[in-house]
């Protein structure tokens, strides 16, 4: 049996915030894109476990969250597929863990998931650092996770809130660490 105490937890690699014309897009969003595809790799060559946290809303009813953003990532429109070259691998331990908030672990069976599993440590990236990625870091604190946050594989359309972030990060829920460490980790 392979030893599954790390895993890989990429947030929200879709199309929605890396194809221009799209609601939740921004133009510095695919500068991650190479430091991810770099921890994809190394996770699936090391066969790590994969977690793809994604934004699946249901289409036409009611969600909290459009109190605050526009309508996007609904199951099926053009905005929720994968970035290309990031859909789940038809593996053993690389799954889409579905998510309605910014946190990947509210109101999902993340948690139970990793635990069943064997998980103490995740590496994490994705986009955005101040919302969805801060959200799943803080709650994975708070279940008792070692968060290992790869500094090039995240940003934010705000910048400022992005290094701010950041900062809180490295200081109260985890680490923020270089893509070379976070490849060492996995």
């Amino acid at each position: 049996m392979v030893e599954r105490t790390v895993a890989l937890l990429l947030v929200d690699v879709l199309e929605a915030f890396f194809t221009p014309g799209r609601p939740a897009y921004y133009p510095d969003s695919v500068k991650v894109l190479p430091p991810l595809r770099e921890l994809l790799a190394k996770a699936r060559q090391r066969d790590r476990m994969v977690i793809h946290a994604v934004e699946r809303h249901r289409p036409g009813l009611v969600d909290f969250e459009h109190h605050k953003l526009p309508v996007h990532c609904e199951i099926g429109d053009d905005q929720s597929p994968y970035v290309e070259g990031f859909e789940p691998a038809d593996r053993t331990g690389e799954i889409e863990i579905p998510k309605r908030r910014y946190s990947a672990f509210y109101a999902t069976d993340l948690d139970l998931l990793l635990r069943e599993q064997g998980v103490r440590t995740l590496v994490v990236g994705g986009v955005k650092t101040n919302v969805c990625v801060r959200a799943t870091v803080q709650d994975a604190f708070a279940a008792g996770y070692e968060i290992l946050l790869a500094k090039e594989a995240t940003n934010s359309n705000r910048p400022h809130l992005a290094e701010a972030s950041l900062e809180d990060i490295d200081r109260y829920f985890g680490s923020v660490v270089s893509v070379e460490e976070a490849l060492e980790r996995l």
